[in-house]
């Protein structure tokens, strides 16, 4: 059975005492630990430094008239009892540092005593599961109250019925919605809106979730960061476990993913829990889900549905209440329609899916990662870059211009940013540094990009006219200059593109037809051949 542990504020009213007739009145502390069917295994006992004393005092007779219930003490600085963002701000301060183990502990708050707004407080921190509790209230004895403790009353909140008390947390949920995008004023509507339902689905589903997107678009961070909200949520309590799919192959995938027992194959010289047994009441990221083959896709599927797998060369199967989140830069339907995916697992992990944009469907957001990038490196360097205003400006106007590819994405960035602010030194960074990052940049992106065969055909039209052909002109004109060098001359290149036109007219003139047409883009039979 699960440990009962209390959480209570010492009344300095009502836990006060005449010392030679403290057992004559009913003190609520200590009779909550007089209750015959209320068994307390810890006592977490809030006090003001000043009531040290009392509060030794009270905590001696909880013990006098229960030894089995632990009493801990805890001094907290309540500030004005009555002033509600000082009792808040200190109740807050110790609920979410507190150690809860809500796998082993059940929890309640006594909210007897205090002060009203200490009540208060308690109460939205228990509605608000920053105290994972039910609250306790306890009563005074109607007779004698050296004869009885008095009643208490166990009060269960049902969140559900509280929906008009969301409105005092919206700036929580704002916080919450800010730690989902890494601290990042992002300006992008369609991506603010995904992060908003994002954060409703981490704190209130457990079922798996699908993030696609390219690679770099921080499917990753993305990940990580739903956990950091779910565990403050007391939606997990396990650990974050991440595996890029990539990187398992045969039976490494298996052993790696689901565990093994010695000798099961070559190399395993002893046992393995396996990444889904880590993963155990937390979440298991899995990168480029796509990657892993069907015999782990099946595994996988049973220990998503049945939380239960056989770990290779066992007897047994092991158990893991895991929540999975997936990320892949593949699109998993055509997976399934080349045969390299299960559909059945497809329809398993996506009953949420996010789609990330990449940084160049994101143009208003680049200045707020600029920012962002600058705060990273001066964390992580320990010394603060920033631009001169010139030379930002132009590095926005180039990041935010159709010029600016960002095929690698975030990483891009991060990657740009480190590399001018490593060059500025202790300085600022210059509009020197940035021309010659956009320079490195240019050419990062043009060598990704390696030229066609058409597009080097196209490279014998003058400059001038090059930029007036329209995209529709572009490959049958590169098509008509490859015939052309591949001919003896201008007539021969004209039979082969008039080949069946020149059959409908009685004379034929193919070496004027073609003349003319390559002078339309100012090009000549010399150009082309030379």
């Amino acid at each position: 059975m699960k440990k009962l542990v209390s959480i209570g504020i010492l009344g300095v009213q009502l836990d006060s005492f005449d010392p030679q007739r403290r057992w004559d009145r009913w003190r609520p502390t200590v009779s909550l630990c007089q209750q015959e069917d209320l068994l307390i295994d810890r006592f977490e006992l809030l006090y003001e430094p000043k009531f040290a004393q009392l509060a030794k005092t009270v905590s001696e007779d909880m013990q006098a008239v229960s030894p089995e219930t632990e009493i801990i003490r805890h001094p907290v600085n309540l500030g004005d009892p009555w002033d509600l963002e000082s009792v808040y701000g200190a109740l807050y301060d110790f609920a979410t540092s507190y150690p809860f183990d809500t796998e082993n502990e059940d929890y309640i708050v006594h909210i007897t005593t205090g002060t009203h707004v200490c009540q208060i407080c308690l109460f939205l921190l228990a509605e608000s599961r920053h105290l994972p509790a039910r609250l306790i209230q306890t009563s005074p004895p109607k007779h004698d109250p050296s004869s009885s403790p008095g009643d208490y009353r166990i009060i269960d909140l049902d969140l559900s019925r509280y929906d008009q008390l969301a409105a005092r947390f919206e700036i929580e949920k704002l916080d919450t919605e800010t730690q989902l995008k890494s601290g990042i004023a992002t300006l992008n509507e369609s991506f603010n809106a995904m992060i908003r339902e994002i954060e409703q689905v981490a704190i209130r589903s457990p079922h798996p979730i699908l993030i696609t997107g390219p690679t770099g678009a921080g499917k990753s961070q993305l990940a990580r960061r739903i956990y950091e909200v779910k565990r403050a949520k007391r939606g997990v309590s396990g650990s974050f476990v991440e595996v890029n799919c990539a990187t398992l192959r045969g039976d490494g995938a298996m052993s790696a993913l689901f565990g093994h027992k010695k000798g099961s194959f070559t190399g395993a010289l002893d046992d393995r829990a396996g990444l889904l047994k880590a993963a155990n009441k937390g979440v298991l990221f899995l990168d480029e889900i796509g990657e892993l083959g069907l015999d782990e896709q099946a595994m996988l599927l049973r220990a998503i549905e049945e939380k239960r797998f056989l770990p290779m060369g066992a007897d047994e199967e092991a158990e893991s209440d895991f929540t999975l989140i997936s990320g892949t830069n593949r699109d998993l339907s055509q997976e399934v329609t080349k045969g390299r995916f299960r559909d059945d697992l497809l329809a398993r992990i996506n009953l949420w899916s996010y789609q990330l944009p990449g940084l160049s469907q994101r143009k208003e957001d680049i200045e707020p990662n600029i920012s962002y990038e600058l705060s990273r490196y001066a964390k992580d360097h320990g010394r603060q870059i920033l631009f001169n205003k010139e030379a930002r400006r132009v590095y926005e106007s180039f990041a935010t211009s159709p010029n600016a590819k960002w095929t690698g994405n975030f990483r891009d960035l991060n990657a740009s940013i480190t590399r001018m602010a490593t060059l500025a030194g202790g300085k600022r960074i210059n509009q020197e540094i940035v021309e010659a990052e956009i320079s490195r940049l240019q050419c990062q992106w043009g060598s990704a990009e390696k030229p066609t065969a058409d597009d080097e055909l196209l490279e014998a039209i003058p400059e001038d006219k090059a930029n007036d052909i329209d995209p529709f002109d572009k490959p049958q004109l590169a098509a008509v200059l490859r015939t052309c060098r591949d001919s003896k001359n201008l007539s021969d290149a004209g039979r082969k593109l008039f080949a069946v036109s020149r059959k409908q007219k009685k004379t034929s003139n193919d070496s004027d037809r073609l003349r003319k047409y390559l002078a339309k883009f100012g090009l000549n039979w010399e150009g082309i051949i030379k």
